[in-house]
């Protein structure tokens, strides 16, 4: 079974730490939210990507 469309990654100091799979866009966006809130600090990067596009959705900090 493929994974799920939706894919968070959290990186720490440039390193891959935490990473989930979701199939609903809406899970996945709350998903996100809820780790900027937990791991949103100096030398973190969160992205959400939609990896049947390969779009990048969101991400924090954001790059403006």
């Amino acid at each position: 079974m493929p994974p799920e469309r939706y894919h968070l990654v959290l990186l720490l100091d440039g390193r891959p730490t935490m990473h989930g799979w979701w199939e609903d866009e809406d899970v996945a966006r709350r998903k996100f939210a809820s780790w900027v809130g937990a791991y949103g600090r100096a030398g973190a990067h969160i992205t959400l990507t939609d990896e049947e596009t390969g779009t990048v959705l969101t991400e924090w900090p954001d790059p403006g």
